[in-house]
């Protein structure tokens, strides 16, 4: 890089007819080597900023795109009478069923949401003793969930949260519903506090297993999938894998947070967890409740904030320890004010079995192909590691109704399911 920069001073250090310019020349008054060396100090400290936004791309791919799981059971095979409808949210209509109670007469009404690449049958044993102790429900498929074709741009708590509100809309607007409710489980659970933060007609919220954040729950995935990355380095690059997965519809952090939106909202809410759930630890709940009941004290609000930890439990199935179903219909009824008194309720539902339902819950598509430790980093590096999954052949599924539904080849995040 040297030689073009002195190369004038050659040629004009005797002057004649090779003098390119009556004045001596300069020597480059920046030697080349440092501005070498700059550059490549420059790029090798850009190389795991580079390294980190393709694993954010290669994460997205991977964990934005739910499997449609359509439903393999209807509520009459369990024993409830029910519907078939439908629910608008935005452009989308939502395959759904309302499940009446005690014979259609008019009384309160709770919206369930189903947890990641999950379907409205999985909210069914919940429905189960919600009905018996007199609670009109309405369920839905969250969008790309269910009998949902899949999404061409990936899925957040936002889009649960749009769904949420607009299945409570759906239920407060028929005639048999007085008082609406929203009971969602995980990702469900961000739906529904999302919702209720949107609606100052939300008269309670049940949130299950929810997680607090979006940086913590990606945080958490990571340890799930078994990544080797240790705290000082996940953290930012949770950080940065959030906000690019947010990226396509245009999300910012702060608007699709549990911890933000319980914040905002001022009625009643009570909050379950599991005290073994690996998935979404426990601390979730802990700092969820903090925030809501710091918020109320200072906004002068007296809507109590409940929680429960169900000891033994985990991620999914709580609605099987009659603890957790007194709890919830004995809050329902105080908050819904009836139909029963919140000690009948919670007896009724206590004495009501709600037993998971068959080929229920498995881990992730995303985490179960994960081997774990470097070789998933490894895969970062793999050709189309950051390709959006697409349609392979054979991938179809029958739903409940017998119509086609199409099945990605690839996606799940963790196992946020019920």
């Amino acid at each position: 890089m040297r030689i073009p920069f002195h190369h004038a001073r050659q040629c004009t250090a005797a002057p004649g007819p090779t003098t390119l310019d009556s004045r001596p020349s300069l020597a480059s008054p920046t030697d080349m080597g440092i501005v070498r060396r700059a550059g490549l100090i420059a790029a090798v400290a850009a190389a795991p900023l580079g390294l980190a936004y393709r694993f954010a791309l290669a994460y997205r791919a991977r964990a934005g795109y739910p499997r449609p799981k359509p439903p393999v059971l209807t509520p009459a095979d369990l024993g409830l009478p029910y519907e078939t409808t439908t629910v608008r949210s935005g452009d989308l209509v939502l395959p759904a069923w309302f499940l009446p109670a005690r014979g259609g007469q008019p009384g309160p009404g709770v919206a369930l949401v189903h947890g990641w690449e999950s379907a409205r049958d999985r909210t069914l044993p919940n429905a189960v003793f919600l009905n018996a102790a007199g609670y009109h429900c309405l369920t839905i498929d969250v969008r790309g969930h269910g009998a949902n074709p899949p999404e061409t741009l990936p899925i957040s708590a936002g889009e649960f949260g749009l769904d949420a509100l607009a299945t409570f809309e759906a239920l407060i607007a028929r005639p048999e519903v007085t008082v609406g409710a929203i009971f969602g489980h995980s990702m469900g659970a961000i739906g529904a506090i999302l919702a209720a933060a949107a609606d100052a007609r939300v008269a309670a919220v049940v949130a299950t297993s929810a997680p607090a954040d979006p940086l913590r729950l990606t945080r958490q995935t990571f340890r799930l999938a078994r990544l080797p990355i240790p705290d000082p380095i996940a953290y930012p690059l949770a950080w940065l894998t959030t906000r690019v997965y947010l990226r396509p519809r245009g999300h910012r952090v702060p608007e699709i947070s549990a911890t933000k939106a319980i914040a905002r909202y001022r009625g009643p809410i009570l909050l379950a967890h599991g005290a073994e759930d690996a998935v979404v630890p426990s601390t979730h709940m802990t700092r969820l409740a903090g925030v809501a009941r710091t918020a109320r004290a200072r906004g002068g609000s007296a809507a109590p904030v409940d929680s429960i930890v169900i000891s033994g439990g985990q991620h999914s199935w709580l609605y099987e320890d009659p603890g957790y179903r007194a709890a919830v219909a004995d809050f329902l009824a105080t908050s819904l004010g009836g139909p029963l008194d919140p000690g009948e309720a919670g007896r009724v539902a206590a004495a009501t079995a709600s037993l998971r339902i068959p080929d229920g819950e498995a881990r992730f598509e995303a985490v179960a192909a994960t081997p774990g430790g470097l070789r998933s980093l490894a895969q970062v590096a793999m050709p189309g590691a950051t390709r959006i999954p697409v349609m392979g052949a054979g991938d179809g599924a029958t739903g409940v109704d017998g119509s086609a539904v199409a099945v990605e080849g690839s996606a799940g995040d963790t196992e946020l399911a019920e």
